[in-house]
């Protein structure tokens, strides 16, 4: 297929000419009615030829009868009785007391009051939980931490809890618990299990760290909390039944949805809105039941919000932070603050004094529960480590508890120290009528810094390089764990003596497999995703990521050969390479370079559950070459793309050395496919391009270099035509020719000042005095864009254009020729951002606007994804600035209003707006020279040359004539208890479209694409397909296939594993119909080349068996499901 300009040409004859005329104003006239009209300069159009129909092949290709009837349940809303999204614009953010940084006025002083001299009223009973909150990582590195603090934080908790048989504490991050474990003496270890047995030391949570709640992505949340709940079963022999979530900057739905999964009874948090703290004060709610965003049962996991502004001690006794000071008793030598201001031991003199006025703070905290339960942390930042503090705290707490409780007539209270366990225990004892919540609470602000807001919106997207090296890891990381289940049982089960050497390969890899969850695990601290960490600790989390990313593609490569290569002799042989060279932290991966002499087979595998059709590119020195399907017995479509370099002096150099080999592939669920490349020297695959200051480097000719004509850009392919503005490079609009809508889709960069100090590497704050700045013009040819930036490349696969704004931004659009109904209608950006080196781009906050003609209200409204897992409506809120408006995103955000929605895809976590009406915008990137005072105590200056990736989906939605769906069929559920927000009107509840929802997925989880390196071995068998699954129901993704570690041989794999599904859910009504088929387990569902033994139904994490399955056709999920099944091979 050849790319052609199209052009008008005169014709010789009158009556042709007047044909014409009569033909081009019947079109014309056709598609103005569609839309207005607009082009009004010449255009280039750069057109595709027809391209291979992949239809019948992908997932979404058949428009038939519609979905089947269980496909596309109608999701509604969840009703519960406080809405967040609705209740959070009404409140009053500037409110009298902002500068006291105390929301406790005389209103509350009244009811307290009021409260305290009721005698009805329930004794007040206060459970004081000493606790010391480790970050695995934040000032200074894991390791550093545990040797200068952790490692005897513990040991005093061993030691003084022994001691001290009155008191108790709290345990949360089993990363340190476990390097604690392995280095700790069996007396020691013995003592630990003891004081858990006895109920006085809680593992609260459990998993592998405290989580970040924004900018996690479902599989990473998943797995860290399987490897520490594990870890706990394992290793202590106890299940978590309480959350510790106190340290997270703002809380979402999907962690507590996780934890009630995985069976806690209750679970804590601490860091919301200052104006959600008093809003929930002043009606006495400490409690509720966090609700998903769909109507579903009520959770059975209560979530007990702390009242008051941080953790520590100076905050959690009561309203008044100058009172608490009071009542922290750690003394060390040398050491001085603001508490240590304030120490005053407990004695026979002043005890009467420093009891009442304790009890009087409880009591206060007491007058926001209608129960009079009180949970009072004990703790801070790494506390504990010295025993004198364990003494001080204990003897001095213990003198006015005893007095306290001895005298009831006084102080009509009780005071111990206890566990959260206990806190909950004892309030469901007096409360039975909890509330219920739906929503979230981003964006996370405080006043106790300044007492003026802060909006922590910043660390969305700080240090996005290492944000998407996790989401990379992630997709290595799951590829790995299938494919060591699947290939390890195989060999079991197989028994054949000569897979002997591969059985041991996999084997010893499997120890690097562990490490490698638990990097992963601990990256998603909640100062380590977030990029919140000095710049030190940074580069140690990207090197251990870096680290067991290396490992996990070498076991992927180990196992694909046992499966691929025939010939068992060389299984210990590194055959199989993955095309994708890591070669240091911090730079980009490079792709390997495909040779005739050693490398001409190339295998891809899918690590997904689901049938895909992909664009597959591999770097080659030659361009006499196509590509040829094994399995299919047939030659791929394929192109050859330039490798275009840009020299000192301006010129861009076309190689003739390097070369990109694009090729269509479409691959069953599961399964690996082998390709080959052979010679070949005709050129109708070579791309065209279309460039003003391209040169071949040799005269080579090896592709066609043509000027562009003057005026606006046209790209298109057979369902799309997108305008591009010839003076920036830039999408103007898109057409969607099978629809006949035309959008405007217009893209810009640019930048806010970050105000100084108080935007860092939490915080984000526009300088509002300094208008937004053009960070593209130092790198532009004047005002308008000149030709010599802008490079077309279009071929029989894909259309692109890159413009070029060097160093800073390379921007390249780029659309797909085939017709496969994802990809010929998704639009990929794709940023390449360097902010060089400090102070350049200083206090910069670069974002990508689009700005569309989608009527999403005058007060705008969208949604964003929450942790690639559910959906949240997000309106802006008027009364707040731009740094209020960003939210987090992981997977997704749209627009969308009667006609049209706009879906923005992202592989990594990053901020999302829609501040303007019709305007979605995402930041990419953030540099500011100064401290937020949040910590860290330095600047964002360590930026990474990044390449930023999205979709774009351009869909219709659902009009008044398309069909309509009974919302009657589901049997929702709802909960009607007393509602403290706006009434609520049933909705349905807004998901992506099919399209969307698999795209999004295949661009997290891409195609594993490896090279056969046949230098030493010469030319070999390999097989030219092997699947390991059968008849998988459509819509259920394959979460992840983890095998259980052994448990006596703690570094080897069992027999067992975990099989965690996800149905996903998306609506039928938005974007294209889709292929109608059952999202049902079948007795015909089954994992080729391995036997189930047995699958039992299990928590989340595992720990708790529920009901034996007599095989995969008994599992049954609903949408929006995740559910997880232990797996015996």
């Amino acid at each position: 297929m050849r790319t052609r300009i199209l052009r008008c040409r005169p014709f010789s004859t009158r009556i042709l000419l007047l044909i014409l005329c009569v033909l081009a104003f019947g079109v014309y006239c056709y598609f103005y009615a569609a839309s207005p009209p607009n082009f009004t300069k010449p255009r280039l159009t750069i057109a595709a030829h027809d391209g291979i129909d992949m239809r019948p092949k992908t997932a979404l290709s058949h428009y038939g009868d519609g979905p089947a009837p269980d496909q596309c349940p109608v999701l509604k809303e969840s009703v519960a009785d406080i809405d967040t999204t609705a209740i959070y614009p009404t409140f009053e953010f500037q409110p009298s007391w902002l500068r006291t940084k105390e929301f406790w006025d005389k209103s509350f002083e009244d009811r307290y009051e009021r409260i305290h001299n009721d005698t009805s009223r329930p004794r007040l009973k206060v459970i004081v939980v000493p606790h010391s909150h480790n970050d695995p990582g934040w000032l200074k590195t894991f390791e550093q931490y545990f040797e200068w603090k952790t490692k005897n934080i513990i040991n005093n908790i061993v030691t003084k809890l022994e001691q001290f048989p009155n008191m108790t504490f709290i345990w949360t991050e089993i990363s340190f618990l476990n390097a604690w474990w392995e280095r700790s003496h069996p007396v020691k270890q013995k003592a630990l299990k003891k004081l858990i047995k006895e109920g006085r030391l809680e593992i609260t949570t459990g998993g592998w760290v405290m989580p970040d709640e924004a900018c996690t992505h479902l599989y990473a949340l998943v797995d860290q909390f399987i490897e520490g709940h594990h870890w706990v079963k394992t290793n202590l022999g106890v299940i978590p039944k309480t959350g510790w979530s106190i340290d997270p900057f703002g809380h979402g739905a999907t962690v507590p949805y996780l934890l009630d999964k995985s069976g806690l009874e209750g679970t804590i948090i601490q860091r919301i809105h200052y104006a959600w703290k008093q809003w929930l004060a002043e009606r006495q709610i400490e409690e509720f039941y966090w609700l998903v965003g769909w109507a579903t049962t009520k959770p059975s996991m209560i979530v007990h919000n702390q009242p008051f502004d941080i953790y520590s001690i100076k905050s959690t006794c009561g309203p008044h932070p100058s009172i608490c000071l009071s009542f922290d008793f750690r003394k060390i030598p040398g050491e001085y603050s603001e508490y240590t201001a304030k120490h005053e031991d407990i004695t026979e003199h002043n005890l009467h004094s420093k009891s009442k006025t304790l009890v009087e703070e409880y009591d206060r905290i007491g007058s926001l529960t209608p129960h009079n339960v009180v949970l009072v942390p004990l703790g801070d930042d790494f506390r504990y480590e010295y025993k004198v503090e364990f003494d001080a705290q204990y003897i001095n707490y213990m003198k006015m508890f005893n007095y306290i409780n001895s005298h009831k007539e006084i102080f009509n209270a009780e005071v111990q120290f206890g566990t959260p366990l206990d806190y909950f225990n004892a309030m469901k004892e007096r409360h039975h009528s909890i509330p219920t919540l739906k929503g979230d609470f981003f964006v996370y602000s405080d006043i106790f810094s300044e007492g003026k807001p802060a909006y922590w919106s910043g660390y969305y997207t700080t240090r996005p390089y290492v944000k998407i090296l996790a989401r990379q890891f992630e997709h290595q990381l799951r590829s790995a764990e299938i494919l060591f289940t699947l290939v390890s049982n195989y060999i079991k089960q197989v028994g054949i003596q000569s897979f002997g050497a591969s059985e041991k390969k996999l084997e010893k890899s499997y120890e690097q497999l562990i490490y490698a969850r638990r990097n992963l695990g601990l990256f998603q601290h909640h100062d380590a995703i977030t990029g919140t960490s000095k710049a030190s600790v940074m580069q140690d989390y990207g090197t251990k990521l870096f680290t067991s990313l290396y490992h996990c593609i070498r076991l992927q490569e180990a196992a694909l050969t046992t499966i691929m290569i025939p010939d068992r002799s060389l299984h210990s042989q590194s055959i199989l390479q993955s095309e994708v060279e890591w070669e240091t932290y911090g730079k980009p991966a490079k792709k390997l370079q495909v040779s005739f002499i050693d490398k001409k087979k190339i295998v891809l595998f899918n690590p997904l559950a689901e049938i895909r059709t992909e664009v597959i590119t591999v770097r080659s020195n030659t361009s006499n070459i196509r590509v040829y399907d094994m399995h299919k017995k047939r030659h791929a479509m394929y192109q050859i793309t330039p490798s275009i370099d840009v020299h000192d002096n301006g010129k861009r150099v076309v190689s003739d050395t390097n070369f990109d080999v694009m090729f269509v592939a479409t691959i069953p669920p599961l399964a690996s496919v082998t390709y080959s490349l052979q010679e070949h020297t005709n050129t109708s695959h070579h791309c065209v391009i279309f460039c003003n200051n391209c040169e071949d480097s040799q005269k080579s000719n090896v592709f066609s270099i043509k000027k562009m004509m003057p005026g606006d850009i046209q790209l298109e392919n057979a369902v799309l035509k997108l305008l591009v503005n010839r003076n920036t490079g830039f999408l103007r609009q898109v057409y969607r020719k099978d629809i006949r809508k035309r959008t405007v889709v217009d893209v810009q960069f640019g930048a806010y000042q970050s105000a100084q100090r108080h935007s860092g590497a939490y915080l984000f704050m526009p300088d509002y005095d300094s208008p937004e700045k053009n960070v593209l013009h130092p790198y532009s040819n004047g005002n308008n864009m000149q030709d010599d930036n802008l490079i077309i490349v279009s071929g029989p696969i894909s259309t692109e254009i890159t413009t070029m704004y060097l160093p800073f931004l390379v921007h390249t659009v780029r659309i797909y020729n085939i017709h496969d109904p994802v990809l010929s209608r998704a639009i990929l950006i794709e940023n390449e951002v360097d902010f060089e080196s400090p102070p350049k781009n200083r206090e910069t906050e670069l974002f990508m606007r689009i700005q569309t003609d989608i009527q999403n209200g005058d007060i705008p409204e969208f949604y964003t994804d929450q942790n690639g897992f559910q959906y949240q409506k997000r309106v802006k809120v008027s009364k707040l600035g731009i740094e209020a408006n960003y939210y987090p995103i992981t997977t997704m955000a749209w627009l969308q209003d009667e006609e049209t929605r706009l879906t923005l895809l992202t592989n990594h976590a990053q901020g999302a707006s829609a501040y303007e009406p019709g305007r979605l915008e995402v930041m990419l990137d953030r540099r500011t020279l100064y401290d937020d005072f949040r910590g860290i105590g330095e600047g964002v200056v360590d930026n990474k040359p990044t390449t930023f990736e999205n979709w774009i989906l351009i869909e219709s939605m659902p009009g008044v004539t398309r069909n309509k769906r009974d919302t009657s069929e589901q049997g929702f559920k709802f909960v009607n208890e007393r509602r403290f927000g706006p009434g609520q009107k049933e909705s349905p509840y807004q998901v992506p479209s099919q399209t969307a929802d698999y795209l999004s997925r295949t661009f997290n989880y891409p195609v594993n694409v490896y090279l056969l390196d046949t230098s030493e071995v010469g030319d070999i068998e390999v097989k030219p397909y092997q699947s390991f699954l059968q008849n998988w129901p459509a819509g259920i993704h394959l979460l992840t296939l983890r095998t259980i570690t052994d448990d006596v041989l703690e570094l080897f794999p069992s027999s067992e594993s975990y099989m965690v599904l996800h149905r996903s859910g998306y609506t039928c009504g938005v974007g294209e119909k889709p292929i109608r088929k059952s999202p049902k387990f079948t007795s015909k569902t089954r994992f080729n080349g391995v036997t189930v033994q047995n699958i039992t139904a299990v928590s989340l994490t595992g720990l708790k068996s529920y009901r034996a399955l007599t095989g995969l056709s008994d599992i049954h999920l609903d949408a929006m499901d995740v559910k997880t099944y232990k797996i015996r091979f």
